[in-house]
């Protein structure tokens, strides 16, 4: 056999560290046993195997490097988003601060020449359901970045105990990995440090801080929380940037619904559908639009109505207030 024990543990062990130059020098020694063994085929195969390997295209190396593998699998997923900065509906305050952030990242290189370094630490404040994730999936889509989401779920509860170390694996990712990192729901690891909280949950936040501070400019980290106030005001010096979000008015959720309903919204009177959008958010807005949708589709209508929209709105508003 031309892989040795050894070999394979190597290879095995290479390929879930998800370090491809380990895995194609293992590779490469077994090629030359193969060799010595006088299985010259065999050796032949595996060098052109792996030239081929490395001569991959860029992409697909960027797509490897967004799938997680070792103790990274555990604490984050991986996406490719397709949101534009276009199909982001806010006022022109939040586009433009995105806009910022995104031109600097572009001209990275022309700041850090000069000794600045580009935003790449952002706190996204705001309701539920108004586009913070949404924020996160645009800055990946632009900068043809993978988004890599932190579960925050495993970092407080499978990994008690471990917490501050785990981060430590994440920010040290976000060193060398280039990417848009995401912290979701980053209430649930920012709280405030006094009142009853345990040692532990102060560890948890102090590591934070610190990685924070010392993050690479590499990637971008974003943050976004639901609950600006229960958030330790030590964590917002920390972030370059701060964009708050807020409950669309009435002319930005008609710019969300007919954007949903595409060539099916044609037609529909939408002044009288406005005051109908009050309290709602941007996710429920699309949700509402999707059931219109699917109701003039069932009855075989070719366009959605104001009414159908209307009702979707009104059903939706109940039952968010339940």
């Amino acid at each position: 056999m031309a892989a040795s024990g050894e070999h394979i543990k190597a290879l095995v062990r290479s390929h879930a560290a998800g370090d491809d130059e380990a895995f194609y020098a293992v590779a490469l020694q077994v090629a030359a046993k193969a060799a010595r063994q006088g299985h010259n085929v065999l050796a032949g195969d595996l060098k052109q195997l792996i030239e081929t390997g490395r001569r991959q295209p860029v992409v697909d190396k960027v797509t490897a490097i967004a799938r997680p593998r070792g103790d990274l699998a555990d604490l984050l997923t991986a996406d490719f988003p397709d949101v534009t900065l276009r199909d982001l509906i806010g006022p022109s305050t939040l586009k433009d601060a995105v806009a910022r952030v995104l031109h600097e990242q572009r001209q990275r290189q022309a700041l850090l020449k000069h000794g600045y370094t580009p935003i790449h630490r952002l706190l996204l404040e705001g309701p539920p359901g108004t586009g913070k994730t949404m924020t996160a999936g645009v800055l990946a889509h632009e900068l043809s970045l993978p988004l890599l989401t932190v579960r925050l779920d495993s970092l407080l509860s499978k990994f008690m105990g471990e917490t501050a170390s785990k981060l430590r694996t994440v920010f040290d990712a976000a060193a060398t990995q280039r990417a848009v990192y995401l912290f979701d729901e980053f209430d649930a690891l920012g709280g405030h440090r006094g009142g009853n909280d345990v040692g532990e949950a102060r560890r948890i936040v102090n590591a934070f801080l610190i990685f924070l501070e010392q993050v690479s400019t590499e990637s971008i980290v974003v943050a976004a929380t639901n609950h600006r106030s229960i958030l330790d005001h030590a964590l917002f010096r920390r972030f370059d940037v701060v964009i708050k979000y807020s409950l669309p008015d009435a002319e930005h959720a008609v710019e969300v619904m007919k954007a949903r309903l595409g060539p099916l919204g044609r037609g529909i009177r939408w002044a009288q559908v406005g005051s109908h959008t009050t309290e709602l958010s941007h996710a429920e807005l699309v949700k509402a639009a999707e059931s219109a949708a699917k109701q003039a589709i069932l009855r075989d209508a070719e366009r959605v109505t104001a009414m159908d929209v209307i009702a979707a709105l009104d059903a939706r508003r109940a039952g968010s207030s339940e």
